[in-house]
């Protein structure tokens, strides 16, 4: 079958569409004909061996799919690795009914980012009904929907925080109340003013370095910041207990695979945001549907932080 294959460690160009073998199904997984992969963020990390699980070559990356199993199931699913492929082998214990009325990009989406940002929103960030919410890179996969879930929680004012005009018109077109630019020279002073004057209740942050920085500085007491990645590739300042404690803030970190432990939440959570999408109420922003053999334009266009919404792969094409 076709897959994508890597066999050395580095940028896009050791992403390459090979021949190899067909999976073989091991206890209790289940084989689909995979008819979209998505593309995440973590796979540019698998890439270069930086991601926070260490890789071991060769390896065909790509963490999730939606496909057929041979007695016809349509099936979403997450996995360790092997999703860039015309087939995988899933684990069927963690794997999703998919709606027939649910396209397939949307299936991928409420993967690893809408799962992510659903968590985020509902359990890490505990966002109740009239707070202020800040979502940075705010039009990406997580982003997007992380806006929508926020103001569907009831959040009170939801900020945006996007690196481009565009990618801000779209957080406000998600229903974000205002969007601020990153880069501001001081973050912080920024987020409080789309707050009215106000410091903030939540941060939802994946940037690190001085974003971490401003953006925990920005919050009210009893304030929450979720960490869930460090896309900029910069740490943030070590953060003291006790500088914490004047204001009663948290700082907590997520990561999803975590979350597999209590796959019956994720279900649910899966099942939810599907009939919303069928529904119209939560919007899937689709980054690109592209061809397998585009893997190398697509990896470099992610890395770069030229993709908005949620990318996916087409392996028959």
């Amino acid at each position: 079958m076709r897959a994508v294959q890597i066999t050395e460690f580095g940028g896009p160009e050791v992403v390459r569409v090979r021949e190899v073998d067909e999976p073989r199904p091991g206890p209790g997984q289940v084989v689909v004909d995979v008819s979209r992969c998505g593309v995440n963020f973590a796979d540019t990390l698998m890439r270069e061996n930086a991601y926070l699980a260490a890789t071991t070559l060769p390896v065909v990356p790509g963490g999730e799919v939606v496909g057929r199993t041979a007695d016809g199931r349509r099936l979403a699913a997450m996995l360790e690795r092997g999703g860039y492929a015309e087939k995988a082998a899933i684990p069927e214990a963690s794997a999703f009914p998919v709606p027939e009325e649910l396209d397939d990009v949307a299936a991928v989406a409420l993967l690893a980012q809408g799962l992510t940002a659903w968590w985020l929103v509902r359990h890490t960030g505990r966002v109740q009904a009239g707070e202020s919410v800040v979502v940075h890179a705010a039009a990406g996969g997580v982003g997007s929907l992380a806006v929508q879930l926020a103001k569907a929680a009831g959040a009170g004012r939801v900020i945006a925080s996007a690196s481009t005009p565009a990618k801000r018109e779209l957080a406000l077109s998600l229903g974000a109340d205002a969007a601020v630019d990153p880069a501001a020279d001081d973050l912080t002073a920024a987020l409080r003013a789309a707050n009215g004057g106000e410091p903030v209740d939540v941060v939802l942050e994946m940037t690190g370095g001085r974003v971490t920085d401003q953006s925990l500085a920005a919050l009210a007491p009893f304030g929450r910041l979720a960490f869930y990645g460090m896309a900029g590739g910069v740490e943030p300042q070590p953060v003291s207990p006790r500088a914490l404690q004047p204001r009663s803030a948290t700082v907590s970190g997520f990561w999803l695979l975590n979350a597999f432990q209590r796959p019956a939440v994720l279900a649910g959570a899966y099942a939810e945001m599907a009939a919303q999408a069928i529904a119209g109420e939560l919007r899937v922003v689709v980054g690109g549907d592209r061809p397998m053999s585009e893997v190398r334009q697509v990896h470099a266009e992610l890395r770069e932080r030229r993709t908005t919404g949620k990318l996916v792969l087409d392996p028959r094409r």
